[in-house]
């Protein structure tokens, strides 16, 4: 059930989303992950700004349902979330969507854009669930879109956006740091694990580094048998985010790399394959 509320989804899975979204650059999975692609308008801020963006009620949220088992794969217990903190979660992305975000600096927009894509992500798989995948929300527009990410599910400043807009046309071409694909959670298991907690101007660093050293070296991240490496199809999909090439891939996954997988890497220079789950991070879905 799509709930209808004043800022938030206005538009997801109706004609006028599909007629809105459409002249964009959506996601089309069937052929591949969108490529980085600047949307001018989003790269207003100010700089030096004092204001700050309250991501309070998302914190509570994230550690009231989130949880990480011994496999090392975070969790989000959509089944358990009550409807007082789902009216919260609704009521946060309202208050998301009325901020005036270019009236802010840099770090405050990033950690805004983040904290926006997961949990308008929570909330798409919460109006849809049960669901086994986040691809089976097919809400995008397009005869072969698959999921919700090319849908109109929020408006910000006048402009209605997608989680593609925010991923694709936001957050990596005004950033261009690969660190971001440890930052923003899709809801499957197969996703860098959602952090602990909501990001802030001040907790960003320590969070995407973190994301980084944790997903690398997890097996999703990266693996080594007999000699071959496989990685996580994200290395695939954005490899001009981690530099252009395998030896790029391979050289991030060095920076990261504990000791463990350090040793697994020597000497290997390409990627043998690359896999990812789709299957929904519910509690109740075992690796």
């Amino acid at each position: 059930m799509i709930a209808a509320f004043s800022r938030r989804r206005l538009l997801a899975g109706s004609a006028a989303a599909t007629a809105l979204v459409a002249a964009g650059p959506a996601r089309a999975q069937l052929f591949g992950a969108p490529e980085a692609d600047l949307w001018e308008r989003w790269t207003a801020h100010t700089p030096g700004a004092a204001g700050t963006v309250d991501h309070g009620v998302w914190s509570v949220l994230i550690q009231r349902y989130r949880s990480l088992p011994s496999d090392g794969v975070a969790r989000f217990s959509y089944s358990t979330i009550s409807p007082a903190d789902r009216a919260a979660l609704d009521g946060y992305l309202d208050q998301l969507s009325a901020t005036p975000i270019s009236a802010f600096d840099r770090p405050e927009q990033f950690a805004f854009w983040v904290n926006l894509y997961n949990a308008l992500t929570v909330a798409v798989v919460l109006d849809h669930y049960p669901v086994a995948s986040i691809r089976d929300i097919d809400i995008s527009p397009g005869l072969f879109a698959n999921g919700p990410w090319g849908a109109g599910l929020i408006e910000v400043e006048g402009e209605t956006l997608s989680l593609d807009d925010v991923e694709h046309r936001i957050l990596r071409p005004i950033w261009q740091d690969p660190r971001i694909h440890y930052a923003v959670n899709c809801a499957a298991i197969g996703c860098p694990n959602l952090q602990s907690s909501a990001f802030t101007a001040a907790n960003t660093e320590a969070l995407l580094e973190a994301g980084a050293v944790d997903f690398v070296n997890h097996w999703r991240g990266a693996s080594v048998n007999r000699g071959r490496l496989t990685v996580s199809s994200i290395y695939e999909w954005f490899q001009e985010d981690f530099g252009g090439s395998e030896l790029g891939v391979v050289a991030h996954l060095r920076r990261y790399a504990g000791p463990t997988l350090t040793g697994r890497l020597a000497g290997i220079d390409g990627i043998h394959d690359h896999e990812y789950d789709w299957r929904l991070n519910a509690p109740e879905v075992s690796t």
